[in-house]
């Protein structure tokens, strides 16, 4: 125990200064000396040390009170971000089915159309057959009629002579003259 004490007990052999001086009793001076600074750092620590600890229990605080604001504030946009896409998904469904609805009804509009044109070119063409048709016959029947026309010239003219043709032209006259006394 010599060899630690040493060096404090050459500090006793200093001379003195006056009225200051170094007890050399380790034993004796050191608590005391201890519990003077003690009361020393505690009499005026204790308000710095207590300001210090109040500031750091209020920036915690604060810290905690900011980070649940900002926790209910993320809470909240998450919430109205949910309600939004909720919203957004019944909006997309609606168009789906408005699109697949719609999609059915312009199909079934587009048969319908496809179905009334036909219906329609099937008429014209029907329509051009018969007018094809009719505009043959009656050229068949004009053909006849100026074959038989000529037919009949020619036999006129083959067989009929001067006297022949006047006694035909007097009884058509005649035959009008009667018609014409009838009717008035």
């Amino acid at each position: 125990m010599k060899n630690v004490t040493d060096p404090f007990l050459s500090l006793g052999y200093w001379p003195s200064a006056g009225s200051f001086g170094f007890n050399t009793d380790i034993l004796a001076t050191n608590p005391i000396n201890l519990s003077v600074v003690l009361g020393v750092l505690i009499f005026f620590g204790k308000g710095v040390l207590s300001d210090l600890l109040d500031n750091r229990k209020n920036r915690i605080l604060n810290t905690i009170r900011n980070s649940e604001e900002l926790r209910g504030g993320a809470l909240e946009q998450l919430e109205n971000a949910r309600a939004r896409l909720r919203k957004v998904e019944k909006e997309a469904d609606q168009f789906r089915m408005n699109g697949y609805s719609e999609i059915e009804l312009e199909k079934l509009n587009l048969i319908n159309s496809t179905s009334k044109t036909l219906e329609q070119l099937e008429n014209y063409k029907n329509e051009t057959i018969h007018f094809e048709q009719q505009r043959a016959i009656n050229e068949v029947r004009q053909r006849v009629f100026q074959q038989a026309l000529q037919g009949a010239l020619g036999t006129l003219k083959s067989c009929l002579n001067n006297e022949l043709h006047l006694r035909t032209i007097s009884t058509n006259i005649g035959m009008f003259g009667t018609m014409k006394e009838i009717t008035d």
